[in-house]
């Protein structure tokens, strides 16, 4: 033997290549919908503290949203 791998057809191996692939797209578009997710709560969460009056008391009616924390994103 030279040291070399025996291997079989092309096939399986392709396809274990194109499932890896896919996996890591699919990974990285969940990651940036994440990503996109965090920030919009965040952005949202800042104007709703802008809209705050001097009094302490929101100014906009619904103020159900404020029941979810959001934590700022890694960096």
């Amino acid at each position: 033997m030279t040291g070399e791998e025996v291997s079989g057809p092309a096939g399986p191996k392709l396809i274990r290549l194109v499932w890896f692939v896919g996996a890591g797209v699919i990974c990285t578009a969940a990651i940036n919908k994440w990503r996109e997710f965090e920030r919009k709560a965040i952005i949202q969460q800042h104007q709703q503290q802008q809209e705050v009056g001097s009094n302490g008391v929101p100014q906009t009616p619904n103020n159900s949203s404020n029941s979810v924390s959001v934590h700022e994103p890694l960096k």
